[in-house]
């Protein structure tokens, strides 16, 4: 008795997952504060969010809503980390993504693969 059964890699969708992308958005932003092209005004965003993320002040305080309130921390870090890159000349950004080899996330490497099995009995 044979079967066919198909299977879809289900590491090779489009979506790189959450930490790969904050670690490939880190990274960026690493590379963009060190760049003198980025104007310093700018430079102030990933570091007021530092700022926020470790100080005492809360718009949600942790001890209130402790889930909620570690929550609004971490969305005033990606805002501020993403608001950043957009205010980044958009060559500048475009360079530094060619050099890590992000791009724009449609990289070659991640090709939906389809394995093609057979079940011998």
């Amino acid at each position: 008795m044979k079967d066919t059964a198909t299977y879809q890699n289900s590491s090779s969708s489009k979506d790189p997952g959450f930490f790969k992308q904050l670690t490939a958005q880190l990274r960026l932003v690493a590379r963009l504060m060190g760049d003198s092209r980025v104007s310093s005004f700018a430079k102030l965003l990933p570091i007021g969010s530092i700022i926020y993320l470790i100080s005492p002040v809360d718009f949600i305080p942790g001890a209130v809503m402790p889930i909620i309130g570690a929550a609004d921390d971490i969305a005033v870090m990606l805002f501020g980390l993403k608001f950043f890159v957009e205010l980044c000349p958009p060559h500048v950004v475009a360079e530094h993504r060619a050099q890590l080899g992000s791009g724009n996330g449609d990289s070659d490497h991640r090709v939906d693969e389809v394995i093609d099995a057979e079940i011998i009995e």
